[in-house]
C-alpha cells in the first residue's frame, strides 16, 4: 500500500502558554532562530502575545506572524555575534512601521514589501491602532540562494516594492497563498516553492532597480511563466481569453508563448480549460450558491452546458450536477453509542 508523503515542513509557535512576564523574552529568543539575533523593545513587554508559524522550503522560511508593537535593533554587535547572512523581506498585512539605514529611511505597511539585509545595522519601529497586533508574512532567503548578483540585491535593500502591481504583486499573492494552503503541500513540494521563492524575490530585488537583465535566464522565463497564470487567473471569465489575446498582454510571441508551457508539460488552451473548470466546481460546492442552475455557472465561466458536463466529468468522474448533490448533502450527525 502506498504512504502518503509527510507534509511540509512547519513549526507553529504560541507563547499564550506562558506566564505573561516571559513571553516576550521566549519570543525574542525564537526570533534570533528564525531571523537573526536582534534587541527587541516594546511598551508591551509585560504581556506580549505572538502567533507565528515557520513554513520550510528548503534554505528559505516563510513565516507569517502576529505581535503587538515592537522596535527591532540589528547592531553591528550583534552582525558580529553571528550573521545568517541572508536577505529578509516583510509583507505587512497590517499595521505598519519605520525602518532606518545608515544611508536609507524607509516608512512601510500595507502596499509595500519592506527588503532587509542581516548582514547591515538597522532599527525598525513598528506601530498598528491601540489594541490591535501587527500582521505581516517574513521571508528568509540565504543570500547564497538568490539568483542575483549580490552587488545588485544590496542596492535594492531598503527601496519600497508595490505589492499591488509588477513583480511584487506576483511575490505577494504567492505569500498569501502559500501561507492560506501550507497543509495543502507535501514535502516534496518544498524545493519547488523555495525555487519559485527565491526567483521572485530576486525578480522583486532587480525590477525595484531597474535591473532585470542581471537575472539569470531562466529566473526570467519562471517569472513570466508565473505572471502569465497569475493574468489566465485574473481573466478566466472573459471569453476573449485566449493564447493571442494573453501573448498581446505580455508583449510576446504567441509562438513563444506556446513553447513556454511546452516546458510546463501543459498546454494554454489546456491550462485555461482546467482553472476554469476548478472555479466551477467550487462553485457548485458553494451551498450559497445552491439555487444557480448548473448551465449559468458553465456560462459564467464562459462554458457552453453540454462541453461543461462533458469535461467536467472528464475531469472530476461524474456530471456536474451528480457532484454538486454530493457535496452539498447534510452530513448525519456522529454515532454516539
Amino acid at each position: 500500500m502506498s504512504r502518503t508523503p509527510p507534509p511540509l515542513p512547519t513549526r507553529p509557535y504560541s507563547n499564550a502558554h506562558l506566564p505573561a512576564p516571559e513571553r516576550f523574552g521566549h519570543w525574542a529568543e525564537l526570533l534570533d532562530h528564525t531571523h537573526a539575533p536582534m534587541d527587541l523593545r516594546s511598551d508591551h513587554a509585560d504581556d506580549f502575545l505572538v502567533r507565528q508559524r515557520a513554513i520550510v522550503l528548503g534554505e528559505s522560511m516563510v513565516w507569517p506572524a502576529a505581535f503587538p508593537p515592537v522596535t527591532f535593533l540589528r547592531t553591528d554587535r550583534l552582525i558580529r555575534q553571528s550573521d545568517p547572512e541572508s536577505y529578509h523581506l516583510t509583507l505587512t498585512l497590517r499595521g505598519g512601521g519605520v525602518a532606518d539605514w545608515r544611508h536609507r529611511t524607509l516608512r512601510a505597511g500595507p502596499g509595500t514589501l519592506h527588503t532587509n539585509d542581516s548582514s547591515r545595522p538597522v532599527e525598525i519601529r513598528t506601530a498598528t491602532e491601540p489594541g490591535r497586533r501587527i500582521l505581516m508574512i517574513g521571508v528568509e532567503v540565504p543570500k547564497t540562494s538568490l539568483p542575483l548578483p549580490r552587488r545588485i540585491a544590496d542596492r535594492a535593500i531598503g527601496l519600497p516594492i508595490p505589492d499591488d502591481h509588477g513583480t511584487g504583486a506576483l511575490l505577494a499573492h504567492f505569500l498569501r497563498q502559500l501561507v492560506r494552503t501550507h497543509t495543502e503541500y507535501r514535502l516534496t513540494d518544498g524545493p519547488r516553492l523555495g525555487a519559485v521563492l527565491t526567483d521572485l524575490t530576486a525578480a522583486a530585488l532587480a525590477h525595484a532597480l531597474e535591473e532585470n537583465r542581471a537575472l539569470p535566464a531562466h529566473t526570467r522565463r519562471n517569472t513570466t511563466v508565473l505572471r502569465i497564470r497569475a493574468f489566465i487567473q485574473q481573466h478566466l471569465d472573459d471569453p476573449a481569453l485566449s493564447p493571442p489575446l494573453i501573448a498581446a498582454a505580455h508583449h510576446i510571441s504567441t509562438s513563444y508563448l506556446h513553447r513556454l508551457f511546452r516546458q510546463e508539460g501543459v498546454t494554454v488552451a489546456a491550462l485555461i480549460r482546467r482553472q476554469r473548470l476548478e472555479r466551477a466546481r467550487a462553485e457548485l460546492a458553494d451551498p450559497h450558491r445552491a439555487g444557480r442552475p448548473v448551465h449559468a455557472i458553465a456560462a459564467r465561466w464562459c462554458m457552453t452546458a453540454t462541453d461543461f458536463s462533458r469535461s467536467f466529468r472528464a475531469a472530476y468522474g461524474m456530471p456536474p450536477g451528480e457532484y454538486r448533490r454530493l457535496q452539498q448533502r447534510p452530513t448525519p450527525p456522529p454515532d454516539r453509542s
